[in-house]
């Protein structure tokens, strides 16, 4: 079912987490905007700081969605970047997020958060198949179709991941779960035997794509 917190609202939030990089844009922009009219240094620098803070709001928007039914819904917005079938019989489906898209991940099943593992690493770009050496926060979930495992990468920019719950938490699917800060990836295992519904350059809306076939 879908979490009560997850219905549409007039309005957007912004994503927790937000405010170290968000704040100080925002005020220097605001300092210079009015400042502009006796400074020609505030002036100048009004353009480049008023763009760089609705940036900044844009990319850590967290808009609501109505969460969609489904086994298993997409952690992230983006774009599939690649299906892979695992060793272990699981099916990996890696979503590479760019700067343009909602950075705000998503429970994509209902259960308990097992585990919320960071792993020191790297910032190689989230689109290079050396990223899966990067830093990363190595989720599992206790589900209805057993343990499922979720990775958040960081890119090159993204130099932090923010988890928004810790272990031993009850999440229903599509509840808000962890921030990544600017381009980056998110990778979930699909257990053995279940199949993955979307393709490679498929879009993908965290609470609202099914992963999963019937």
């Amino acid at each position: 079912m879908p979490h009560s917190s997850s219905s549409p609202r007039a309005g957007v939030r912004l994503a927790r987490g937000s405010s170290p990089w968000l704040l100080p844009t925002v005020a220097t922009a605001a300092v210079s905007l009015l400042r502009a009219r006796r400074s020609r240094k505030a002036a100048a620098l009004a353009v480049p700081a008023t763009a760089l803070a609705a940036g900044m709001l844009w990319f850590f928007r967290d808009p609501e969605r109505e969460i969609a039914q489904g086994r298993v819904i997409s952690p992230a917005d983006g774009v599939v970047q690649s299906i892979m079938p695992w060793k272990d019989g699981r099916t990996r489906v890696a979503i590479f997020m760019s700067p343009l898209n909602v950075h705000v991940n998503r429970a994509p099943l209902a259960g308990t958060v097992t585990s919320v593992e960071h792993v020191p690493g790297g910032f190689v770009p989230a689109f290079n198949k050396e990223s899966e050496h990067n830093e990363r926060v190595v989720w599992h979930f206790d589900t209805e179709l057993g343990d499922i495992e979720m990775i958040q990468i960081a890119g090159t920019v993204a130099r932090r991941i923010i988890p928004y719950v810790p272990a031993g938490t009850k999440v229903e699917q599509g509840e808000r779960i962890g921030l990544i800060r600017f381009g980056s990836r998110v990778d979930i295992y699909l257990p053995e035997g279940v199949e993955p519904a979307v393709e490679v350059g498929q879009t993908t809306t965290a609470g609202v794509t099914r992963i999963d076939r019937d």
